[in-house]
């Protein structure tokens, strides 16, 4: 008889976090391991399994048809453990008021449906979502004024913990008619030529299309004449109007893709970021907690 394939709960949970940041390197920074311990533990996995779980690319690694399969029962058994000790410790059910921080991008395009379904099943007196900039919700966060919040484009956040959610990635966009100039841009250093769509100071945005921007070239950050735009939506417009190139999320264009927008093509240039969790070191109970548990079970899905 067969024997039949066994997982090692560790190494599950570091798939989990690979798959949910789309980098290995990214989980490693989450899991306090080197990258080379995440890539052993998942080969391991995978040999365990008898397939590949990850198909890896220049931007980090894709799941594969089996990979997708073991992601489901992964955030099924690290909810239903979180659950477990909740009602193990006489956890009270979840009652009282949902509230929530999120960054803009997130607010807008990734809770809105994971709100819908936690909503259909949960009876509560009532929900508020905070909204702001990254370092505005870990600040709200950290000083207890929210006990969850989404933010997009960090590994690490100081006096909180930061537990991956979705992979995304950033990509140039300008006008679906765009003027000559904006039409000659073909690679990452044409940019240089052209005025750049800059999200503010403290957007997780702007922070991560910076870094990636100096990887390729130096010089490539904001300069007179670029315009610097506080909303998504503002950027959008601005690009759809032949003003400038901006970064994006993939989430935040999906109406827009061939009526007032398209996406650059940049070989040379890969900005793959994630959102995630920023939750108080002490942990989460009540409608936060029951949230949290729901949002893990039934993530949005991206529209390609």
């Amino acid at each position: 008889m067969a024997r039949t394939p066994t997982v090692d709960p560790r190494k599950l949970e570091t798939f989990l976090v690979v798959a949910q940041a789309g980098q290995v390197s990214a989980a490693a920074r989450l899991l306090n391991l080197s990258q080379p311990a995440v890539t052993a533990q998942i080969r391991q996995l995978e040999a365990g399994l008898g397939r590949p779980l990850f198909v890896r690319h220049a931007g980090g690694v894709r799941l594969t048809e089996g990979g997708r399969l073991l992601l489901d029962y992964a955030r099924r058994l690290h909810s239903l453990l979180e659950e477990a000790g909740e009602r193990v410790a006489g956890a009270a059910p979840p009652r009282g008021s949902l509230v929530l921080g999120a960054s803009t991008t997130a607010a807008a395009y990734v809770l809105p449906p994971v709100l819908h379904s936690f909503l259909g099943g949960h009876r509560l007196a009532g929900l508020r979502l905070d909204v702001g900039n990254t370092d505005e919700v870990l600040d709200r966060v950290r000083r207890g004024r929210l006990p969850l919040g989404l933010v997009e484009g960090l590994t690490r956040a100081p006096g909180l913990s930061l537990e991956p959610y979705l992979a995304d990635e950033l990509v140039a966009v300008r006008s679906a008619h765009p003027p000559a100039s904006l039409a000659a841009v073909r690679s990452a250093r044409d940019l240089a030529s052209v005025p750049l769509l800059w999200r503010e100071a403290g957007s997780g945005t702007r922070a991560v299309v910076e870094r990636a921007l100096r990887r390729v070239h130096p010089g490539l950050a904001p300069r007179d004449g670029d315009l610097v735009l506080g909303d998504t939506e503002a950027i959008k417009a601005c690009a759809a109007l032949g003003l400038g190139i901006g970064f994006l999320s993939r989430w935040t264009i999906q109406s827009e893709l061939g009526r007032n927008l398209q996406v650059v093509p940049l070989p040379d240039l890969s900005i793959p970021r994630t959102f995630s969790w920023a939750l108080p070191s002490g942990g989460l109970s009540g409608p936060a907690a029951a949230f949290l548990r729901h949002a893990r079970l039934h993530p949005p899905a991206l529209r390609r």
